[in-house]
C-alpha cells in the first residue's frame, strides 16, 4: 500500500482528494495545522470513503516544523493547501506569502524525503488573469504586472515557484489547474470560496448576478485528476487544465438553481457600473472586477488524453452542491 501526503486536507478540495485516494487503496496522511481539526476532518471524509488508512500530521505552511516527519514513507504528495479568497485583502501578501513560501517549503521537504512525484493544485487564474478574452492553454501564464488581484497573483507566483524549486531534482512535478470548482462539500463546516458563493446564491444573499463566465469543474473530478496525475505516464512535467473548454455564465448557474427549486437564486444581472461602485467599499466586489466581462476558453485536450478525464455535467454539480449545503 503506497502512502500519499495530502496538504490542505481540511479544505473542500483536499477532503475529496483524500476520499478518492482511500477509495483507490492508498494510505493517506493529511497535514493539519492543529490536532483539534482531526476528528471533524475524519468524519467528513468518512462520508465518502473508509477512513481506516487515514492519519494526520501537524504541519504549517509558514513553518519548517513537522514537514520531514509528515513526509516519511510517502511515495507521492498532493499539495492542495493554499488560501482562496475572492475578497481582496488589505495586504496582498496575506495570500501570496503562505502560497509561495508554503509551496517552496513543501517541495523542499518532499525532495529530501525521496518523494517520487508531487501533484500541485494551481488554478486557471495562473493562466488567464490579466489577459483579454480568447483561448488559452497549458503554455500560457497570467500577467502578474497587471491588476489581477491578490488571489490570482498568489496562484501564479506559487506555481512559478513550484516549477523553479523542482528544477534539477529527482522528484517529478505535475500541476492541476482547476477552474471554478463546484460540487457537494463533504465537510460539515462550509468552507471554500465556491461553497460560500453557492450558499449566498441559494439563500438570496446575492441579489444580482455578476457578468462573469468561468471555466468550471466538479470537485470530484478535480480529486480524480489529482490521483490520476500521480501515476499517469506522460504527466510528469506537465500542466493540466481542469475545467470546461468554454466558459459557463454565472447566469447559467443561477438558472439551474432556480429550476431545481431554489427560488431565491438571482435572476437579474448586476450592471458593471454598480460592481465598480461597490468595489470601493466591498472587498469581494473588488476581487471580482478583474474578471468582469472577460470570457476565456481553454485547450483542455491534454487532460482528456493523458489523464483520461470523464467530466461530470456541471448542472449535476450545481444541484448536488446546493443540496449538500441546504441539508
Amino acid at each position: 500500500m503506497e502512502r500519499v501526503l495530502v496538504t490542505g486536507i481540511t479544505g473542500y478540495i483536499g477532503q475529496h482528494c483524500a476520499a478518492e485516494l482511500l477509495r483507490q487503496g492508498y494510505e493517506v496522511v493529511g497535514t493539519i495545522r492543529s490536532r483539534s481539526k482531526a476528528d471533524t476532518t475524519r468524519s467528513a471524509i468518512a462520508r465518502a470513503a473508509d477512513v481506516e488508512n487515514l492519519s494526520f500530521a501537524e504541519a504549517d505552511l509558514l513553518s519548517d516544523k513537522g514537514w520531514s516527519e509528515a513526509m516519511k514513507g510517502c511515495t507521492y504528495v498532493l499539495h492542495v493547501a493554499s488560501p482562496f479568497l475572492m475578497a481582496e485583502p488589505k495586504d496582498e501578501n496575506e495570500l501570496i506569502a503562505p502560497a509561495v513560501e508554503g509551496t517552496r517549503r513543501v517541495i523542499g521537504a518532499a525532495q529530501l524525503a525521496g518523494v517520487k512525484r508531487l501533484v500541485l493544485t494551481s488554478s486557471t487564474f495562473a493562466i488567464i488573469a490579466g489577459k483579454e478574452s480568447g483561448q488559452y492553454g497549458p503554455g500560457d501564464w497570467s500577467d502578474t504586472d497587471a491588476n489581477i488581484g491578490a488571489y490570482a497573483k498568489s496562484k501564479t507566483l506559487a506555481e512559478r515557484a513550484a516549477w523553479e524549486s523542482a528544477k534539477g531534482g529527482n522528484m517529478e512535478l505535475t500541476v492541476i489547474n482547476p477552474g471554478a470548482v463546484f460540487g457537494p462539500s463533504l465537510g460539515a463546516k462550509i468552507d471554500g470560496q465556491s461553497v460560500a458563493m453557492m450558499t449566498k446564491m441559494i439563500t438570496g444573499k446575492i441579489p444580482m448576478i455578476p457578468d462573469m463566465a468561468m471555466g468550471m469543474v466538479d470537485v470530484r473530478d478535480v480529486a480524480k485528476l489529482h490521483v490520476a496525475a500521480m501515476t499517469a505516464k506522460g504527466a510528469a512535467g506537465k500542466r493540466f487544465i481542469a475545467c470546461t473548454a468554454e466558459p459557463v455564465e454565472m447566469a447559467t448557474v443561477a438558472q439551474v438553481l432556480r429550476e431545481a427549486g431554489y427560488k431565491k437564486a438571482p435572476s437579474m444581472k448586476a450592471p458593471t457600473f454598480l460592481l465598480k461602485f461597490m468595489s470601493k467599499f466591498d472587498p469581494e466586489a473588488k476581487g471580482m472586477l478583474p474578471f468582469i466581462g472577460r470570457k476565456a476558453s481553454y485547450d483542455n485536450s491534454a487532460t482528456f488524453n493523458v489523464l483520461k478525464w470523464k467530466p461530470t455535467p456541471m448542472a449535476t454539480s450545481f444541484r448536488e452542491m446546493a443540496a449538500s449545503i441546504s441539508n
